[in-house]
């Protein structure tokens, strides 16, 4: 079995500052990568050169096999809608606000070649089940659901077309604790089920515990440690982690 998602020396540079540098890791088909590390850690910048939202300065990003930093704007634009998906840490950053929660999914349908309008509109209400959106709210706009239910509208929007990765940045944050809990567990349920590969950045240590498979650490745009989650944060070794590991178990 090949690596889904490989990145080879990863830098971008913003000026004299370093956002990400040398960054190389395999993602496998099913794996769920996490990345951790405090704000200006890098992390971000990371996540948005691995999802084409900005070019990096140097290195090389392969997706199945396909050089995607050598793919035409319209290519990128296809994968990102086809076979990568995006969860944005405010969900109205992935809704179309003025579009029904179905036209929303619907949306997504049609982007791939769906055409029929009852084929379109039940599988949009039955991607609102998944996530726990009743099917009566088909018509209602995001803008009357709770930041919860968005999230949980946006994570339907993606997943409708059957992506085999998903990028998310920081999914829970903003959210309740109470309301994190259940999104996580659906999350959680979602990518066993479907069998997805994800990379999340958050600097919610518990998410990546719940959620992640392997974990890296980032500090000052550099990978400082990397494993499996349960082996770094059981064990960690780099100061730096130690010290993220033990802020958590002080609070």
């Amino acid at each position: 079995m090949n690596p889904l998602f490989t990145v080879r020396d990863l830098e971008k540079r913003y000026g004299t500052r370093i956002g990400c540098t040398d960054v190389s890791f395999d993602l496998w088909p099913g794996e769920v990568m996490g990345i951790v590390g405090e704000s200006g850690s890098g992390k971000s910048t990371l996540l948005s050169c691995l999802a084409g939202h900005m070019p990096p300065d140097r290195g090389e990003v392969h997706f199945d096999g396909r050089d995607v930093l050598a793919m035409s704007e319209p290519e990128r634009r296809f994968l990102a809608r086809t076979e990568w998906a995006f969860v944005h840490q405010n969900p109205r950053d992935g809704l179309r606000m003025a579009v029904s929660a179905g036209g929303n999914v619907g949306e997504r349908l049609m982007a791939v070649g769906a055409r029929h309008y009852g084929d379109i509109r039940e599988t949009a209400t039955d991607w609102l089940g998944r996530v726990e959106i009743a099917a009566d709210r088909i018509d209602d706009r995001p803008s009357a659901f709770s930041g919860g239910m968005q999230q949980r509208l946006q994570i339907a929007r993606n997943l409708v077309t059957g992506p085999r990765l998903v990028f998310m940045d920081e999914p829970t944050g903003g959210l309740d604790v109470s309301v994190q809990a259940r999104l996580l567990d659906l999350l959680r349920g979602l990518v066993r089920r479907l069998g997805l590969s994800a990379i999340i950045v958050t600097h919610d240590l518990a998410v990546v515990r719940l959620l992640a498979d392997r974990l890296m650490v980032m500090k000052g745009g550099r990978v400082v440690e990397t494993g499996l989650t349960d082996q770094v944060l059981d064990d960690p070794q780099h100061p730096y982690t130690q010290l993220l590991v033990s802020s958590v178990l002080q609070v």
